[in-house]
C-alpha cells in the first residue's frame, strides 16, 4: 500500500467530496442472491457545502467607500492528541469482538464513488484523506453482510457505544486508540458529507458500513452507519 499524498494542494473537504457519500454490503443475508451495490455518483467538490465556521465573512465598503477584501479566518487550536503521518494496518474494536485482517486501500471509481472492498470480510481505508491519527477525519469503510457469506467485517458496527475503544494498528508500530463519540445513522440519500469528511480540530475517525432496511428492488441497504470518534491516545 503506497503513501497518499496530498501535493494537490485542495482542500481535505475538496477532496473528500468526491468521494462516495455512502457504503454498504452487497445483499441481505437470506436474499438470494448477492448482488453487488453500485455506489451513487458523488456531487462535484464544487457542490459540496461549505461549513458555517469555513464561511469567509462578507466583504464591505471601507470608511472610504471602497470594498475591502474579506479577512481570512483563523485556524481552530488544534485539541488533543495528534500523531504523525502512518498507514493504517487493521483495526480492532474489542467490545464488539472485531478484528479485521489486513486493510485495504480504496481509491475512487471513474464515476467519483468510493470503492468497496472485494472481501466482505475486508475493511478499507480511504486513502484521499487523513491516516488514522493524523488531524482530521480518517475514514475506514466494510460491509456489513452478505447473501452467499453471512456477516461481514462491520456486521457488528451500529452495536458500539459512546466511550468504546477502537484500535488502529500503524505502520510505524503504533497503534492509535479512538474513543467513540457517538454512532448515527442517514439515509444514503442524505448522507452529512461536511460533518464525515469535513475538517476537524483533532484527530477524528469515521467508521462505515451499510444499516436500516434493506430494498429488495435496488439490492442494498437504505441507511448508512457512521461511527464518530476520537484520538484518545497511543500504544
Amino acid at each position: 500500500m503506497g503513501r497518499h499524498s496530498r501535493a494537490d494542494g485542495r482542500p481535505r473537504l475538496a477532496r473528500a467530496a468526491i468521494a462516495a457519500l455512502s457504503f454498504g454490503g452487497a445483499a441481505l443475508i437470506g436474499a438470494g442472491l448477492v448482488t453487488q451495490e453500485s455506489m451513487p455518483t458523488v456531487p462535484s467538490a464544487a457542490a459540496a457545502p461549505m461549513p458555517p465556521s469555513a464561511a469567509p465573512p462578507s466583504a464591505g465598503p471601507s470608511p472610504g467607500g471602497a470594498a475591502t477584501a474579506p479577512a481570512p479566518a483563523p485556524a481552530p487550536a488544534v485539541v488533543g492528541p495528534v500523531l504523525a503521518e502512518a498507514e493504517p494496518l487493521a483495526v480492532t474494536i474489542p467490545s464488539i469482538d472485531t478484528a479485521t485482517p489486513p486493510l485495504a486501500s480504496l481509491g475512487l471509481l471513474p464515476d467519483g464513488s468510493l470503492e468497496v472492498p472485494a472481501d466482505y470480510d475486508v475493511a478499507g481505508w480511504y486513502r484521499g484523506g487523513p491516516a488514522p491519527g493524523e488531524l482530521g477525519p480518517a475514514v475506514i469503510a466494510g460491509h456489513v453482510d452478505s447473501a452467499a457469506e453471512g456477516p461481514a467485517v462491520f456486521f457488528r458496527l451500529a452495536e458500539l457505544q459512546p466511550g468504546a475503544e477502537i484500535l488502529v494498528d500503524r505502520a510505524d508500530g503504533t497503534t492509535a486508540v479512538f474513543t467513540v463519540d457517538r454512532v448515527a445513522r442517514y439515509p444514503k440519500d442524505a448522507f452529512p458529507t461536511v460533518e464525515v469528511y469535513g475538517d476537524t480540530a483533532h484527530a477524528a475517525l469515521r467508521l462505515i458500513t451499510c444499516g436500516g432496511s434493506f430494498d429488495r428492488a435496488s439490492g442494498s441497504y437504505r441507511d448508512n452507519v457512521v461511527v464518530y470518534a476520537r484520538l484518545a491516545g497511543v500504544r
